[in-house]
C-alpha cells in the first residue's frame, strides 16, 4: 500500500478511535462516579422503588437523578441506550490493529531477532492471543468466581501476566504491548457485548411484560461495569506506550507491561474510592513511588566510554558517514525509506550542525536506549554505536 495513503488511513482510524474512546471512558467514569454519589432517597422516592438519588449543577442548569432499585413500573417512551461507543471504540481500534500491525506487520510486529515469522503466521498468533485473553476472562467470569473478587483477579493477573510473556517471545516488544492492549480492550467491549447489553435486555423485556425483574441481571451488568472501570486505565496507557520506548524496550518488558498495569489500576482505585467520599492519598503516593522505583530499574545502561577509547579522535567526517548510512532514512528532508516517508519526530539531519542539534537525543535513543534506528532496520553495529559516544563525549569536553 502507498505510504501516504497509508498515513492518512493512520490518521483517520486513529482520530475516530480517539474520539469515541473519549467518548466511552468518559461516559464508563461518569455513571461509575454517578452510581457511587447516589444518596438515601426521600421516603416519597423510596415508595416509588428508587433506591438512590443525587442532585448536580452544569452547564448552568440543575439536575435530578434517580436510580430505581430493580426498574420503573411501566417503560418510559425514550430509554437512552449507552452501547454504541463502546462498539465503534473497539471497531476503530482493530482496524488501527489491522493497519498497523498486520498490514505492517514487517515494520511494527515482526523482529526478526526475536522470532522468525512470516506475516501470515504474524497476524494469526496475534488474532489467537485475542482469542485465548478474551476467551479465558469470559469463562472465568461466568463461574462462582465472579462472586470471588481477589481469587477472580490474581487468576487473571497470572493469565495476563503468562501472555505478556509468551508474545513478547514472538513479536516485538512494541507489537507484543499493542496486542496485550488488544486483548483487554476487547474484554472491556466483551463486558459490553456479552454482559451488559444482555441483562438490560432481560430487564427491559421483565418491565414490558409486568414482571418483576430478576436482580441478577442489574448484578452482572454492574459486575462488567466493574471490571471495566479498573481496565480503564491500563489499556489507555498500552495506547499511548508506542510513544514511549523505554517503557518496552527491555529485556524484561513483560513484566514491566504488568506492573504499570497494576500500577494504573491502582490509581484507579484512588479515585473510586474518593466517590464514596474515602480519600486513601497513601494509593497515590505508593502509585508514584512505584513508578519511580520502574522507571530507576528499567533505565538503559549508560554506554561508558574509556580514556583509552577517548585518545581516538573520531572525526566529523566518521560521525555524518554513519547518520546517512543508518539514520538519514528516516531524518531527512526526502525520506528514502519505504515506511517513514516523512522525517520521524520531526528530527532532521542536514548537515554537521544539525546532528550536533541533536546530539541529546541520539544520546538517548542510539547510543543508551539503543531502540533507534526502528528496530534496527538499518543495521547500525555496536562499533558504531561507539564511535558516535566517543564523538559525543569528545565534543563536550571542547
Amino acid at each position: 500500500m502507498d505510504p501516504y495513503i497509508t498515513d492518512w488511513l493512520n490518521l483517520a482510524i486513529r482520530f475516530a478511535h480517539v474520539i469515541t474512546g473519549i467518548a466511552w471512558i468518559g461516559a464508563s467514569f461518569y455513571f461509575v462516579w454517578l452510581d457511587n454519589h447516589l444518596e438515601t432517597p426521600p421516603q416519597e422516592k423510596a415508595d416509588k422503588g428508587i433506591s438512590g438519588d443525587l442532585w448536580a449543577i452544569h452547564g448552568g442548569g440543575f439536575y435530578e437523578v434517580a436510580k430505581y432499585k430493580l426498574a420503573p413500573p411501566q417503560m418510559p417512551s425514550m430509554l437512552h441506550w449507552f452501547k454504541w461507543e463502546a462498539y465503534t471504540t473497539w471497531i476503530t481500534g482493530f482496524f488501527l490493529l489491522a493497519l498497523m500491525f498486520y498490514v505492517g506487520a514487517e515494520t511494527y510486529l515482526i523482529d526478526k531477532s526475536v522470532a522468525e515469522l512470516t506475516q501470515m503466521q504474524a497476524i494469526l498468533y496475534g488474532l489467537g492471543s485475542i482469542v485465548i485473553g478474551v476467551g479465558c476472562y469470559e469463562i472465568l467470569v461466568r463461574t462462582k468466581l465472579k462472586d470471588h473478587g481477589l481469587i477472580l483477579g490474581l487468576i487473571l493477573l497470572i493469565i495476563g501476566t503468562l501472555l505478556s510473556y509468551g508474545l513478547m517471545q514472538i513479536f516485538s516488544a512494541r507489537g507484543a504491548y499493542m496486542h496485550m492492549g488488544a486483548i483487554i480492550g476487547t474484554i472491556m467491549a466483551g463486558n459490553v457485548f456479552f454482559g451488559i447489553m444482555p441483562s438490560q435486555r432481560a430487564l427491559v423485556k421483565a418491565v414490558e411484560a409486568g414482571n418483576t425483574p430478576d436482580s441478577k441481571y442489574g448484578l452482572n451488568a454492574k459486575l462488567r461495569s466493574t471490571h471495566n472501570t479498573y481496565i480503564t486505565l491500563p489499556v489507555i496507557f498500552i495506547m499511548i506506550s508506542n510513544h514511549y520506548p523505554m517503557t518496552f524496550n527491555h529485556n524484561a518488558g513483560w513484566i514491566v507491561l504488568m506492573a504499570l498495569i497494576l500500577i494504573t489500576a491502582a490509581i484507579r482505585q484512588y479515585f473510586v474510592l474518593r466517590h464514596f467520599g474515602k480519600n486513601q492519598p497513601g494509593i497515590i503516593v505508593g502509585a508514584i513511588a512505584a513508578t519511580i522505583v520502574l522507571a530507576y530499574l528499567i533505565a538503559p545502561a549508560k554506554l561508558e566510554v574509556s580514556a583509552e577509547q577517548l585518545k581516538n579522535k573520531v572525526s566529523i567526517a566518521q560521525v555524518q558517514t554513519i547518520i546517512e548510512t543508518r539514520c538519514s532514512a528516516c531524518h531527512s528532508i526526502q525520506n528514502t525509506d519505504d515506511i517513514f516517508t516523512v522525517a520521524q519526530g520531526g528530527v532532521v539531519f542536514t548537515d554537521i550542525a544539525s546532528i550536533r542539534q541533536w546530539a541529546p537525543r541520539i544520546k538517548a535513543r542510539v547510543i543508551d536506549a539503543k531502540d533507534m534506528p526502528f528496530m534496527n532496520k538499518t543495521k547500525m553495529t555496536a562499533e558504531e554505536r561507539t564511535l558516535l559516544a566517543i564523538w559525543l563525549e569528545q565534543m563536550s569536553t571542547k
